[in-house]
């Protein structure tokens, strides 16, 4: 993002980090429609297991190259020849190659040496090389990670043909700065090698970190729907996409128009409903109550909405509750096709904020009906 010229890629990882959220899990059937989704809007990649995991999974992933999609397909895998096979028996062409980069995990977890790790990488990488095969490196834990060694291992993965590094903050704990600081470093060290960013949600920082990861000089980035992943999820699809979109004036080809559709059915297949609040998608994003606010949209929409409804698949609605004014009540009748009169809207908006402050909420459209028939029958005594 540092010219105009810079392209950025969307690799959407719902259906591997995505189906790694605590209870969720896909059906064939579920995951090729997810996919076949991401396809149709224009995802440029799309991460789609782990064949390791067992013939199940294998199945699945053969399912979703049957499909024949424009997305390339990546699999995720440990830095071994064993799964590097397993991703071959599945006719994939791009790979995802995993190791612990930081120093925590390298003794903590696999109890070894970074020089282990250089040559456990180099093993890996040559193997999936000679087979033709597109390499991701993923570094597990670079936000941990000494920046000198995650260069070297950059280094390495270049020379030897790696078409990309992909910078984890695997426990979400980056604030926005840093993160451009660290890729911006490595962006600077190896500048012949992609950089993708994969971002967690641990502190509620996972789009912005993606964000200005990108900014730093990443041309690739993690996703997942609905912000899928595991503990607090990922970097969610439509916040990046719209992100970059109406914050950066970023145009990466993604059609959003299908963001609602694609939400709610993967909301429904991972027992995860979206709600109503969530950035972006939820139903509620374009609802206004507040009479100042109510009142601007009615006059022009930009004054409170940075975006159409319509760009992502929602539509904008007027909700009548305890901070309702009369010009929202006005149109929200004109809706229901019932015109009222200024005096009439007074005197609605009075019941409506009594009634919205006995049932903590917005009213329904058959409440707001009786209350409209409550009082015509009291003009009319």
């Amino acid at each position: 993002m540092e010219s105009n010229e810079t392209r950025l890629f969307i690799d959407d990882t719902t259906l591997r980090d995505g189906e790694q959220t605590a209870g969720v899990s896909f059906t064939v059937k579920e995951k090729k429609e997810i996919a076949r989704m991401l396809d149709s809007i224009g995802v440029h990649e799309i991460e789609c297991g782990i064949p390791a995991m067992g013939e199940d999974e294998r199945k699945s992933i053969r399912a979703l190259v049957d499909l024949g999609l424009n997305a390339r397909l990546i699999t995720w895998n440990r830095a071994l020849i064993s799964d590097i096979d397993a991703s071959l028996e599945c006719g994939i062409n791009a790979v995802d190659l995993s190791l612990s980069v930081s120093d925590l995990m390298i003794r903590n977890k696999l109890g070894k040496s970074r020089g282990w790790v250089k040559e456990q990488l180099r093993q890996a990488l040559g193997y999936a090389k000679e087979r033709n095969l597109y390499v991701s490196i993923g570094g597990e834990d670079s936000s941990r990670a000494d920046l000198n060694f995650l260069a070297e291992l950059m280094g390495i993965a270049q020379s030897m043909g790696a078409d990309r590094f992909r910078f984890c903050d695997t426990l979400g704990i980056l604030d926005p700065f840093t993160m451009y600081e660290k890729v911006k470093a490595l962006r600077s060290a190896v500048p012949s090698l992609d950089i993708e960013v994969h971002t967690h949600d641990d502190l509620g920082m996972a789009t912005a970190n993606a964000i200005a990861g990108l900014k730093a000089g990443a041309s690739f980035v993690n996703t997942t729907v609905n912000g899928l992943g595991e503990r607090a999820g990922n970097a969610a699809l439509e916040e990046v996409v719209m992100a970059l979109k109406v914050s950066c004036g970023v145009d990466t080809g993604i059609d959003t128009h299908r963001f609602a559709e694609i939400s709610r059915y993967v909301g429904r297949a991972s027992h995860r409903p979206v709600p109503a609040w969530k950035s972006v998608v939820g139903e509620r994003v374009f609802a206004h109550e507040s009479g100042i606010h109510a009142d601007g949209v009615i006059k022009n929409p930009k004054n409170y909405e940075g975006f159409d409804p319509h760009e992502v698949g929602l539509t904008r609605l007027l909700v009548i509750g305890k901070h309702s004014g009369s010009r929202g009540v006005i149109e929200r009748y004109h809706g229901l096709g019932i015109e009222l009169s200024q005096e009439q809207a007074s005197m609605l908006l009075d019941r409506a904020r009594a009634f919205a402050g006995k049932v903590k909420r917005s009213l329904r459209d058959s409440e707001l009906l009786h209350l409209h028939e409550g009082l015509c029958s009291s003009l009319a005594a």
